[in-house]
C-alpha cells in the first residue's frame, strides 16, 4: 500500500508540472492545481477497498430480545453513508484544487523605463509666442499629459535655469510628479540656461537606476550660457551610462515677446529674436541615440511627446495576467455539509457498527 501511495505522489508531481493552471476550465472556472482532481478517480477504488477490507463483525447477545432494546438501524438510511463520505471527500478535493474565475485581464510591464524630465524654467520661458499661454505653462501642460500616459515607468523631474535642481527623484508615484510640475515657476532658481549642468544632474539620477532603459527628455528654449559643465561633455558621460537624450527646442521662429524686466504694471516685454542652439541640441541627442525635435507651438509640442512615447513604448515587454476570484469556498462548504450529514445520520439513526 505504501508503495502505491509513493508512486501516486510521484505521478501527481510529474503530471502537475506539465499542466498549465488555466488548462482545465469548465464554465469559466479553472483550477490552480488541476492535478489534484485526479484524486477524484480514486474515490470509487477507495469505496470498493473500504467495503472489501471492512471486517465482518458479530454482536454477541445472550438473547435476541435484547436487540429490541437497542438502537434500530434503518437500512434505507444506512445505504447513504458511503455516498455521503465520498461526496465529502470529493468536495474537499475540489476545494484543494483551488477553483477560481478570472475577474479581469490587466497589462503590466515586466521592465519599466526610467525617464528624467528636464524642464527649462529660465525667464525666457515666459515668452508669449504660444498664445494664449506662455511657453512654461504650455510646457507644463504637455509634460503632465506625458506623465499621465505612464503605466509602470519610473519618472523623475529636474528643473533648471542658471543652475539645476532635482524636484522629484525617479518614482512611480505619478501624483507627486504631477504636483511638482504644477509648482514649477520661473524665478525659482538663478536665471540663465545651464544645459550642461541640467544634463549632468539628470544623468546622475539615471545612472544608478535599476532598469536597463534610461531616457532623458530635455526641454529648453535657449542657448547654453551658464554653468561650469559643457553640454557635450555631460551628454557624452550620459551616453556611457546608456542614457538616450530626447531634446526639445521650444519657441517659434523669428521674433517673440520676451520679458526684459518689470514695470509699474508687471513684466515688461519686448519683441526679440528667438535663439535656440539647434546644432548643439541635435548633436547631444544624436550622440546618445536619441532625437532632436523643434516645437514651434503647443500642438507641435504635444505631437513631439506622443512621438517620444511611441518610440520608447516598444522597449517595454508586457505580459498579461489575470486577477482571480477564488471559488474554493463552495466545494469546501459542500464537503463539510456532506460530512456533517453523515455524522448526523450516525448519531440520530443509531447505525450499528
Amino acid at each position: 500500500m505504501n508503495r502505491a501511495v509513493d508512486w501516486f505522489r510521484e505521478f501527481i508531481s510529474e503530471f502537475s508540472g506539465s499542466l498549465s493552471p488555466d488548462s482545465w476550465s469548465l464554465f469559466g472556472i479553472n483550477f490552480a492545481h488541476p492535478a489534484l482532481l485526479l484524486l477524484l478517480l480514486l474515490l470509487p477504488l477507495w469505496s470498493w477497498w473500504r467495503r472489501r477490507a471492512a471486517p465482518q463483525r458479530a454482536i454477541p447477545f445472550s438473547r435476541a430480545s435484547v436487540l429490541g432494546l437497542g438502537p434500530r438501524p434503518s437500512l434505507s438510511w444506512v445505504r447513504w453513508l458511503p455516498w455521503l463520505r465520498s461526496l465529502a471527500l470529493a468536495g474537499f478535493i475540489v476545494a484543494a484544487a483551488q477553483p477560481r474565475s478570472g475577474a479581469r485581464a490587466e497589462r503590466v510591464s515586466s521592465e519599466g523605463i526610467d525617464i528624467a524630465l528636464v524642464v527649462d524654467i529660465s525667464s525666457s520661458m515666459l515668452a508669449e509666442d504660444f498664445q494664449p499661454q506662455n511657453r512654461i505653462e504650455v510646457a507644463k501642460e504637455k509634460v503632465k499629459r506625458f506623465v499621465v500616459g505612464r503605466k509602470s515607468d519610473r519618472v523623475g523631474l529636474v528643473a533648471f535655469s542658471g543652475e539645476a535642481l532635482t524636484q522629484v527623484p525617479l518614482t512611480t508615484d505619478y501624483p507627486v510628479v504631477l504636483t511638482a510640475i504644477d509648482n514649477l515657476q520661473v524665478g525659482q532658481l538663478e536665471d540663465g540656461t545651464a544645459i550642461g549642468t541640467a544634463i549632468a544632474t539628470a544623468a546622475n539620477r539615471l545612472r544608478t537606476a535599476p532598469g536597463r532603459s534610461r531616457v532623458m527628455v530635455l526641454l529648453t528654449d535657449g542657448e547654453n550660457n551658464r554653468g561650469a559643465i559643457d553640454p557635450r561633455t555631460a551628454a557624452q558621460a550620459a551616453g556611457t551610462f546608456g542614457i538616450r537624450i530626447y531634446a526639445i527646442g521650444v519657441g517659434s521662429e523669428g521674433m517673440a515677446a520676451v520679458p526684459v524686466g518689470r514695470g509699474l504694471f508687471g513684466l515688461r516685454y519686448e519683441n526679440r529674436p528667438v535663439k535656440i542652439d539647434e546644432a548643439l541640441l541635435t548633436e547631444i541627442a544624436t550622440n546618445t541615440g536619441g532625437r532632436y525635435f523643434r516645437a514651434k507651438d503647443a500642438q507641435a509640442l504635444q505631437s513631439i511627446y506622443e512621438q517620444i512615447d511611441a518610440l520608447e513604448r516598444s522597449i517595454v515587454e508586457a505580459r498579461a495576467y489575470i486577477r482571480y476570484t477564488e471559488r474554493f469556498r463552495w466545494p469546501l462548504l459542500f464537503g463539510l455539509a456532506a460530512l456533517l450529514g453523515e455524522l448526523a445520520l450516525r448519531a440520530r439513526r443509531g447505525v450499528l457498527p
